[in-house]
């Protein structure tokens, strides 16, 4: 599970495929994952930027223990670096020292059984750059009965990706667009995350969402091309198009209400399960 290597009093970590080389006293580009004298330190694993009671339609997963709550844990920091970022006060910009503890993982174990819960999410900011903390976690789940959920961006290596999706019951993956000019504004690649798709669909329940984008990704042909590639996998797999507001660095006006759900209209002819999000 120690997916870093070491050259010349450098580290490189292989978690994610920006295969970030990382001198002494540096971070990664996520700035979680850190060379302490050539060895990896994780100055914030298991630190909780947030802690909620949600409906598992929240992540979104219709259909995967529909109706319950499900205990949400976030973390700091990303290995994306989204201008439109919904969550960038922990994503992008945060005080990892104000209003944070560590949690340990049997103490996230203890809420969910406290609370009368099922299931655990992995989500808010991006997961799965705190590999290490949530492979304990899910660990310690699947031993008391408690399922794992995650909320990923994808972006993850393949041989990570299928250690950590082989924990997890449900994943929702953020598939941002299908074209390789718009990860690179995002400072990612799409084909890593169009892999971890298809390993997600052998190895899990999976679900996607896509956030609609003015002028950015809002095409008829974009949302077919990215329904047909789902389709390709199963066309049961639900496609969640959801609208975006504007936020972080980002004036762009929202999307229109009409504008996602002639979207949802034209995935249907696709997929067997599309539905509209955060439109009101």
């Amino acid at each position: 599970m120690a997916y870093t290597i070491t050259r010349s009093n450098k580290i490189e970590c292989q978690v994610c495929p920006h295969n970030c080389i990382i001198s002494k006293g540096k971070s990664g580009l996520c700035s979680v994952r850190r060379n302490s004298n050539n060895n990896l330190e994780l100055p914030l694993k298991g630190i909780i930027s947030a802690i909620a009671i949600d409906p598992i339609e929240k992540k979104p997963l219709y259909h995967f223990l529909p109706g319950s709550k499900i205990l949400s844990i976030g973390f700091f920091g990303c290995n994306f670096h989204c201008q439109f970022c919904q969550n960038y006060q922990i994503s992008q910009i945060y005080n990892k020292k104000k209003n944070t503890k560590y949690i340990s993982p049997i103490d996230i174990i203890h809420m969910v059984q406290e609370k009368g819960l099922k299931s655990i999410a992995y989500t808010y900011s991006e997961p799965v750059i705190h590999f290490e903390y949530i492979m304990e976690c899910a660990n310690l789940a699947h031993k008391n009965g408690i399922k794992n959920v995650l909320v990923t961006n994808g972006f993850l290596n393949p041989e990570p990706a299928r250690e950590l999706l082989s924990k997890m019951d449900g994943v929702n993956v953020d598939l941002k667009a299908f074209t390789q000019d718009f990860y690179n504004k995002l400072g990612g690649k799409i084909e890593p995350v169009k892999n971890f798709i298809k390993l997600a669909a052998e190895l899990t329940h999976l679900e996607v969402t896509t956030l609609i984008i003015p002028e950015e990704n809002d095409s008829t042909q974009e949302i077919l091309n990215i329904a047909n590639f789902i389709a390709s996998l199963n066309k049961d797999i639900p496609l969640h198009i959801s609208s975006y507001y504007p936020v972080y660095k980002y004036e762009v006006s929202s999307t229109p209400k009409d504008t996602v759900l002639n979207l949802v209209k034209s995935a249907s002819g696709v997929l067997n399960y599309v539905y509209p999000g955060n439109i009101f």
